[in-house]
């Protein structure tokens, strides 16, 4: 760490000495202009950060920090087509898989649009064409259902995102995923489907992915239930770079689509990984989605620190993480089809930035990635927010909220959004003795009752958190809130001196199965096992039926 980062560090530590014992109580009486001078806005989206325990120092002192950690000269790199995924030795582009051919993006000197523009082509026509019936089964029958199959970045994107949007399917066939190798999750989203006219997307860039090839050759045993082994080809698509094993599996060229190694898999649902999300909307809204993220990323790439909205996100988690120690911070969309929207961002988060060595393997000398978790409002208020409000642990979090309703139900979203407002403010504020013991004897409570209950019914408040609030959830809306995260993830990693786009802490288990897997057979020699995993497939043996 160099002595100006040092130094930075430290005048954020200062500045936590003068504010940890602040309410923000206090710090909203003596600021009334808070809200103007912590929040910033793109067009109708606005981040509302002045209900974190931060002043107008500590904010300067942040943005002195992303500057010290080179943000700026980093983030034209990933934009060049730099290999800044060091320890893969790759670029990091995904912005051009939604970018305009006069963004000029380039990969080993090859400008992108050459090759994107026409895979791009390729999935949403293919996409359109199965909605419109124009592509059918061997039989001339048009799709009803299509199953996606993939797991982690190959999933979580695209389901997130087809529930996300669930209003603009019209009528384009209804979109299922697939990802635990778990069988039950393959039988349960099939069970009331008809193999005959049900599309299978194989997402897998390698195409040997352990858990989706084993589902995926299930679903094709599935699919050959109604259709002879002939015909089984033309229900079957996948999302590949590698042909060989595509067409070893049956399937046509022509349905495989494929992305580059420049594209990390938590990064991909703009690729063809997108193509689940075109069948589901349709490539016109496909397209404004892609609009969304693009628009997202010039913003990220052009405006000033101070009021770059990745930015700007990123600091305050670096603020919460680093400064005020909190390990976790709950994502909360007050939008029930944006319920898995808080799986998305974990992962992408998580795998991102769990990391403990820097770019260049040393030990990293501040603690990284926290632990996003979250559930849609109002739900999550009647499971976990008791902890937020009243629990040991501070746990910031993260509102999200559309200023419209996603349908027609406009007394219920009214009650939504009230919701998502009063949570914020309890959070920040909460309730004093004083407050509680007035409101009861207002209510002419018995004295030895109030006694009783006032510690009880006070709010500590003073419980950070952060609203994003946007005019509707649409396709070019979605797009750009993703890419909000994305960036701010980039951020915190460039912060943290990680690479956030390599993910080795999920290969060591995958190889472990491998070893494991043959080991599960009845009468295998386990004696070079640990005694805990020995004892362990011994007692599933026993148990198996």
């Amino acid at each position: 760490m160099t002595n100006q980062l040092t130094n930075n560090w430290a005048a954020l530590e200062q500045d936590w000495v003068r504010l940890e014992s602040a309410h923000l109580r206090e710090l909203f009486n003596d600021n009334p202009k808070r809200f103007a001078q912590f929040s910033a806005s793109q067009d109708d989206l606005t981040i509302d950060f002045s209900k974190e325990r931060i002043d107008s120092k500590a904010l300067e002192n942040l943005l002195a920090l992303a500057e010290a950690a080179g943000l700026e000269s980093k983030r034209d790199a990933m934009f060049a087509g730099e290999r800044i995924n060091n320890t893969e030795d790759r670029a990091v582009l995904h912005t051009a898989l939604r970018g305009e051919r006069n963004d000029g993006f380039q990969v080993n000197g090859e400008a992108t649009a050459n090759i994107v523009e026409p895979e791009l082509e390729r999935f949403l026509s293919f996409a359109d064409q199965v909605r419109s019936g124009k592509y059918t089964n061997a039989q001339g029958q048009a799709f009803t259902d299509v199953v996606n199959i993939g797991i982690g970045g190959s999933d979580l994107g695209p389901v997130m995102a087809v529930r996300a949007l669930s209003e603009y399917r019209d009528n384009g066939p209804k979109v299922h995923f697939v990802s635990n190798v778990d069988g039950a999750h393959l039988r349960d989203v099939t069970k009331d489907l008809d193999p005959a006219t049900t599309l299978i997307l194989v997402a897998s860039k390698t195409f040997t992915t352990q858990e989706t090839m084993a589902n995926a050759q299930a679903a094709r045993i599935w699919l050959a239930t109604k259709l002879s082994e002939q015909d089984v080809g033309a229900n079957v698509a996948a999302l590949s770079t590698n042909l060989e094993a595509t067409q070893q599996f049956g399937i046509a060229n022509e349905r495989v689509f494929g992305f580059w190694d420049w594209v990390g898999g938590r990064y991909s649902l703009s690729s063809a990984i997108g193509l689940s999300i075109a069948l589901a909307i349709g490539a016109e809204n496909f397209r404004a989605f892609l609009s969304g993220l693009r628009d997202m990323d010039q913003h990220f790439k052009r405006a000033p620190l101070a009021q770059n909205l990745p930015v700007l996100l990123a600091l305050v988690g670096i603020w919460r993480r680093n400064i005020m120690a909190c390990s976790t911070v709950a994502l909360i969309p007050y939008d029930q089809r944006l319920e898995r929207f808080p799986a998305y961002v974990q992962q992408m988060d998580m795998e991102s930035n769990g990391k403990q060595v820097d770019i260049n393997g040393d030990l990293v000398e501040q603690a990284t990635g926290p632990i996003i978790w979250g559930e849609p409002g109002t739900n999550a208020q009647h499971s976990f927010f008791q902890l937020l409000h009243q629990g040991t642990d501070i746990v910031p979090v993260d509102f999200i909220l559309s200023a419209n309703a996603g349908s027609d139900l406009h007394t219920q979203h009214n009650i939504l959004a009230a919701n998502c407002l009063a949570q914020s403010e309890a959070l920040a504020f909460g309730k004093t003795a004083d407050e509680v013991r007035s409101e009861m004897q207002a209510q002419n409570q018995a004295p030895e009752k109030i006694d009783k209950l006032v510690p009880h019914r006070t709010f500590p408040g003073n419980r950070p958190s952060t609203s994003i609030i946007h005019k509707e959830l649409s396709p070019y809306s979605l797009g750009r809130l993703i890419a909000l995260f994305e960036h701010k993830v980039f951020v915190q990693g460039v912060i943290w001196g990680v690479n956030s786009f390599d993910q080795w802490g999920v290969e060591l288990g995958k190889v472990l199965a491998n070893q494991i897997a043959p080991l599960l057979d009845k009468g295998a020699d386990l004696s070079d096992l640990n005694a805990s995993t020995r004892g362990l497939i011994e007692r599933i043996n026993a148990l198996q039926k």
